[in-house]
């Protein structure tokens, strides 16, 4: 906003500056905040340990409604019949037969939910800081909305059916890790099946990873992971396919989000933030290099 200038009564010319309105200071802070930034360690640290707790602690607190969640996987049961979807029970008979196989799954269930997807985060943070809170807007919008699904869609899982012939692979091979089985199942809710965040979660990382990654074969996994997950939640009876479904219904809502509040889609972003002037407010960004969305 330029200054406006006045004649005083001696001849000189002197610079008048605009007053700056409520409504102006506003939309610069909307600006500033909507405009890609390079994120500071302590506070994604910190971040990310509070939003997990906070969803933890919602999601356990969720009622379990055990009777509600029993009847609809019934009906979720008999729905996948109907469209002839229904091989959650085939899968998890067949691969439950191949025990080192199923064993590793148990443990690829417990474990690489978190650690690939802290491990997208911080790769994200080292290699595309310009990218990396539109990206973890998507995340955290994907999980905020997967609560609300837990709360208005309490469902048991197939391995907790009643009358139900599904194996429950953790007990059964007695592996370590699971929140649903064993010692651990009064520490987390176990009629909160829908959506599944495992799919959400690694669709997330799978094409973040297919979107940026140079090296061809890197690409090829990160297609390949969301695609394993799929098949384990199948095969440890923790999930019905719908799950899923819900799971990347959750991402396509994260997205949404943050294309909304960015302007564009976090991959499309320019991969370093745009430099501060010396005076403080964000400069603008012109031009973005689409060429270098991969890196």
């Amino acid at each position: 906003m330029g200054d406006t200038t006045v004649t005083t009564l001696e001849g000189r010319t002197e610079a008048v500056p605009h007053p700056v309105t409520n409504e102006a200071a506003g939309q610069g802070l909307l600006r500033r905040l909507r405009t890609p930034r390079r994120p500071r360690l302590w506070f994604e640290i910190l971040l990310i340990a509070v939003s997990y707790w906070t969803y933890s602690l919602i999601r356990n607190a969720v009622p379990e409604q055990r009777g509600q969640a029993l009847r609809n996987a019934d009906w979720l049961w008999r729905a996948e019949h109907h469209l002839g979807i229904a091989v959650e029970e085939s899968v998890n008979h067949g691969i439950n037969s191949v025990t080192w196989l199923i064993v590793g799954m148990n443990y690829y269930y417990a474990t690489l939910h978190f650690v690939i997807t802290l491990g997208v985060l911080v790769w994200l943070y080292r290699s595309h800081p310009g990218r990396y809170a539109a990206a973890r807007l998507v995340l955290f919008a994907t999980t905020v909305v997967a609560l609300v699904g837990y709360y208005l869609y309490p469902l048991a899982p197939p391995r907790l059916m009643t009358g139900g012939h599904f194996v429950d692979t953790v007990m059964v091979h007695q592996t370590w890790g699971s929140m649903a089985s064993g010692d651990l199942k009064n520490m987390s809710n176990q009629y909160a099946a829908m959506p599944s965040m495992h799919i959400g979660w690694s669709l997330w990382c799978g094409l973040t990873i297919f979107a940026l990654a140079r090296v061809p074969w890197v690409r090829v996994l990160g297609l390949l992971y969301p695609a394993a997950t799929l098949v384990v939640i199948v095969a440890t009876a923790n999930h019905f396919w719908l799950d899923a479904v819900g799971g990347m219904l959750c991402l396509t809502f994260g997205f949404a989000v943050a294309r909304v509040w960015y302007g564009a889609l976090p991959y499309t972003l320019p991969p370093t933030p745009p430099e501060r002037d010396a005076v403080g407010p964000l400069l603008p960004v012109k031009g973005w290099d689409r060429s270098q969305n991969r890196g």
